[in-house]
């Protein structure tokens, strides 16, 4: 699949990164030894209603490695996406590695394997390795593919098609759903009915090969919960659903990418939950009794669980401060304290 131009939602979002690690990480205090958790300790298993998954961002800088000039970045997801693999672990052993946290059902995110959506062996080899370790693909969060929602039909029509790829590829791997993302865009550049077209169209592809579409809440109109679940009703798909992040909550953000505006992330929560069919435990930095900073976890786990939501909790680890190895131990940790106490 050639990719002759990187979608403008796309490239927002990494430079955001570059600018969230900057403001959000200098503003807060140094890590303690939370996440220095002896190995056994990841694999206990808990019996709840909620099992947990990993999410592959939380170890984007492992699979990139440094990445300094995010200009460099941008134009070579869009030229050649295979050379921005140069970090140490290779994304093709995710499997294994989730298995290594004892975490057995994984998120994989589709920048990784650009240009492997239609490479049926090697689609054939990552299945295999997660058939070694026994894990299951449970969605794929789809980035960098054009916006779902954009004006122009006829755009917007090949927009879906590229999501529809991403769809056979899931459904070649067992995965139950895949993730749109709408980041990037300002409140008054996403338009509902033009989105709703776009699900629509997606949706039905989706449902003749029973695999999910999932809007999660990712800035501008699609953090505003109120705002999402009424494109969700106007869809009128069963298969179309949202994915509630637990941190994505800011509405504007200045250009040095601070947030100036933020729907409340509990009452967001709250409102995208009755169509959820996963969620993403965002965590950025932890306190020294384990706690996320900025969320509450026992509250977020009390929403869902009073939703009737039943599945996976996915880990995704955004934070800077600790390693990407010791954010995922911490967040998993969290969550079993959640759980157990809940």
């Amino acid at each position: 699949m050639k990719h002759k131009h990187i979608s403008r939602n796309y490239f927002k979002k990494v430079v955001g990164i570059v600018f969230f690690i900057t403001f959000f990480g200098c503003q807060l205090m140094a890590q303690i030894s939370v996440a220095d958790i002896h190995p056994d300790e990841l694999k206990k298993t808990n019996q709840s209603d909620f099992q947990i998954s990993l999410a592959q961002w939380s170890l984007y800088r492992s699979f990139f490695g440094e990445i300094h000039d995010w200009n460099w970045y941008s134009r070579m997801l869009a030229e050649s996406p295979d050379s921005l693999l140069r970090g140490e672990l290779d994304p093709i052993n995710f499997p294994e590695i989730a298995a290594s946290y004892g975490i057995y059902n994984i998120e994989l995110v589709n920048i990784f394997y650009f240009t492997k959506v239609e490479d049926i062996e090697y689609l054939t080899t990552l299945k295999h390795k997660c058939d070694d370790v026994g894990v299951k693909i449970g969605l794929i969060m789809c980035d960098a593919l054009g916006n779902l929602g954009d004006s122009d039909s006829v755009q917007r029509q090949k927009v879906v098609e590229n999501y529809c790829k991403w769809v056979n590829a899931a459904k070649f791997l067992g995965a139950h759903s895949i993730r749109v993302s709408l980041f990037g865009y300002k409140r008054d550049e996403l338009k509902a009915e033009d989105l709703i077209d776009g699900l629509i169209d997606l949706g039905k592809y989706g449902a003749s090969q029973n695999i999910n579409i999932l809007v999660e809440n990712d800035g501008g109109n699609s953090s505003d919960a109120a705002w999402l679940v009424n494109v969700i009703k106007n869809v009128g798909l069963d298969n179309v659903g949202t994915l509630p992040d637990f941190g994505n909550f800011c509405l504007e953000r200045d250009p040095n990418y601070n947030c100036l505006k933020e729907y409340d992330k509990y009452k967001g929560i709250e409102e995208l939950m009755p169509y959820a069919k996963a969620v993403s435990a965002k965590s950025y930095a932890f306190d020294d009794k384990g706690n996320e900073r900025s969320i509450d976890y026992y509250k977020m786990m009390k929403i869902v669980m009073d939703s009737g939501y039943k599945g996976y909790i996915g880990i995704e680890y955004d934070g800077y401060l600790l390693s990407e190895d010791k954010g995922i131990k911490a967040t998993k940790l969290l969550l079993e304290k959640v759980f157990s106490e809940l």
